[in-house]
């Protein structure tokens, strides 16, 4: 569906984006990750046309982006994160002003705007002033102005930037349910909206493309082992440090601050692929020691964004 290669973009000596080539497949809702600045919005821009890139190539389906740009336009639906909305006009009003730009009759138009109204849930805003909108509902009315042509591919950039938990939800709602027929692009630097949102990650940093794949397939290529956190209270940290060691699979233990002289906090690193819950708890009960807390930490896309993203 959309084929980049060697993609690369310059703002005079800056690059933003490096020399990224990816694949994505008809059908697929991916999402691009990254920190402020990493080179995600320059990416799309370049992707719908907006933005011509420095060197490489962007295909959708068979244009080339440069080559054929209103061609790839015309299958593109493009949101940008400050939804480019008239403020002063109806909801309705404006959707129908963007059919028209589309050259929807005004039949036809309202039988789409009817469509997007159910889908984006905007049946009871349709009367309503933008400008008076939630930002969630802007999104929404954003999000019906980019599917207003039906277009193969959904691009979105931060869609759920600034909304409050359930408005996130039902964006996320949205999304999922356009995915069923489109491919769908998004951008976000909040990991649990991709987990939950996308079928495919990319994580960007610094322009270029530091992982790729699934949820569970990144966890795994990226797992540095777990850690096992334990609070203990009247515990011997060198008696206690002699117990763990001995365990085969304990990579360090290492003592963390605490409040108090007789609670013990402590991190236990475990290599990668074992779990070694059960053999610290058996070490620790051959002590009258008391266990205030234990718990296991995995890999998670947290930590590996920030593995992945911090600074050098």
């Amino acid at each position: 569906m959309i084929h980049i290669e060697g993609l690369t973009k310059f703002y005079n000596d800056f690059c933003a984006v490096d020399n990224i080539s990816l694949d994505i497949s008809r059908g697929e809702i991916i999402g691009l990750l990254g920190p402020n600045g990493a080179g995600k919005t320059t990416t799309l821009r370049m992707i719908t046309g907006y933005f011509q890139p420095s060197s490489g190539t962007i295909r959708v389906k068979e244009w080339d982006v440069v080559e054929n740009t209103l061609e790839v336009k015309k299958c593109i639906g493009y949101l940008p994160e400050s939804a480019p909305l008239y403020h002063n006009m109806i909801v309705y009003d404006y959707l129908s002003y963007v059919a028209s730009v589309w050259g929807y009759t005004e039949e036809a138009g309202a039988g789409r705007i009817r469509k997007l109204s159910d889908l984006c849930g905007l049946s009871d805003i349709m009367h309503k002033t933008i400008g008076e909108l939630s930002k969630g509902l802007k999104q929404r009315v954003g999000i019906a102005h980019a599917m207003m042509s039906d277009p193969e591919i959904l691009i979105l950039d931060e869609p759920t930037s600034g909304l409050d938990p359930n408005q996130i939800v039902e964006i996320r709602k949205i999304i999922r349910e356009i995915g069923k027929e489109k491919t769908i692009i998004l951008s976000t630097h909040i990991l649990s909206e991709a987990e939950a949102t996308c079928d495919r990650i990319i994580i960007i940093n610094k322009g270029k493309i530091v992982a790729d794949g699934s949820t569970e397939t990144i966890k795994r290529s990226q797992d540095k082992g777990s850690t096992i956190n334990l609070i203990l209270k009247d515990a011997v940290y060198i008696a206690l440090v002699s117990e763990i060691k001995n365990i085969d699979g304990v990579k360090d233990v290492k003592r963390n601050p605490s409040d108090s002289e007789d609670i013990l906090n402590i991190s236990i690193s475990c290599d990668s692929g074992k779990d070694l819950r059960e053999d610290v708890y058996k070490a620790i009960r051959k002590h009258p020691w008391i266990i205030l807390e234990f718990h296991q930490e995995s890999t998670s896309l947290e930590n590996i964004f920030r593995h992945l993203t911090m600074e050098n």
